[in-house]
């Protein structure tokens, strides 16, 4: 069975904490956090969830603690808050991670780090550099939340299950991202195919709206309730599992490129095989020379970032 921390229990690690809960993954959970009243009260009201879900081992406590995890989630650092973008946080994140990976990473040195803390980009590179493991033991939860949006709203469009929907966001999690419809597929039929059987004219002006709507999707989100957590939070479950389960499953994370599009020593996401190791490889989708132009440049921008802020 496994053990998994859950580092730093605001909205997304506590709602996170609650789902894993709730999939009988664990046998074991352990909250951290810099507020240590904040993750003891969380772990009590998870204690008291347990009559009525799978039986876990489920407590607060130190770095100390740690030793012994198979997963470390992270979500620690400063929230985003309203007017603000994700990469006006890396600045105070990154200070955040500089002092706390290397002493989670002296815990539990075989652990695989999952990175929910934005800018994701950004702190998935930085922790790669402050932990000193291997890129694919770091897995930035990346643009996997974008293209659940995307999914959704083109299930939502075409009348289908979401799930049914194969489309990915790549690039950036953040304003630059870039939606990949040229290989957007709902049960393997293209969506242009898709919108002719129904009887309808395919509209990239709808797509294109659909796909602004992804892109401010958090903006709305925390102007009306203050963040966002339980749709990161289902996402994170999904990834947690995949990892113990070793399911090889493809979700789009973010990761060092070693050149693909010919873009290197920067992490973005692409569509990414995870397995118990963590991020085993990513796949290249043949892309329009729109997108792929898009992709590049998203990379330069985080690229630029990186260099001047770690």
């Amino acid at each position: 069975m496994a053990k998994v921390t859950v580092l730093g229990t605001g909205m997304v690690g506590a709602s996170f904490a609650y789902k894993l809960l709730g999939t009988g993954l664990a046998s074991d959970i352990l909250l951290v956090d810099a507020n240590a009243r904040r993750a003891e009260g969380e772990a009590m009201d998870l204690q008291h969830a347990m009559p009525f879900d799978k039986p876990c081992n489920i407590r607060s406590g130190g770095y100390a603690g740690i030793t012994g995890s198979d997963i470390v989630v992270i979500s620690a650092g400063v929230a985003q808050k309203p007017g603000e973008t994700r990469l006006d946080l890396v600045k105070r994140n990154a200070a955040i991670f500089r002092e706390m990976i290397p002493q989670v990473v002296q815990a539990a040195p075989e652990a695989i780090l999952v990175i929910a803390t934005n800018p994701v980009d950004i702190m998935t590179e930085a922790t790669i550099r402050y932990s000193g493991l291997e890129p694919g033991r770091v897995v930035g939860s990346g643009t996997i939340l974008d293209t659940a949006r995307f999914r959704y709203l083109l299930g939502s469009y075409y009348g289908v299950d979401p799930r049914s929907v194969h489309a990915y966001i790549i690039g950036e999690h953040g304003d630059s991202e870039v939606a990949a419809f040229s290989t957007a597929t709902i049960a393997g039929i293209p969506l242009a195919e898709v919108a002719r059987q129904q009887n309808r004219a395919y509209s990239q002006s709808d797509m294109d709206g659909l796909f602004e709507q992804v892109r401010q999707a958090a903006y709305h989100i925390i102007e009306r309730k203050g963040a966002t957590y339980y749709a990161i939070a289902s996402g994170l479950a999904r990834i947690v599992e995949a990892i113990l389960r070793g399911q090889n499953t493809v979700f789009s994370l973010s990761n060092r490129m070693t050149g693909q599009y010919g873009v290197s020593e920067v992490c973005l996401s692409l569509p990414a095989v995870l397995n118990r190791q963590g991020i085993s490889h990513f796949l290249q989708l043949p892309l329009s020379e729109s997108e792929e132009a898009g992709f590049v440049k998203s990379a330069g921008l985080l690229k630029k970032l990186a260099e001047d802020s770690l």
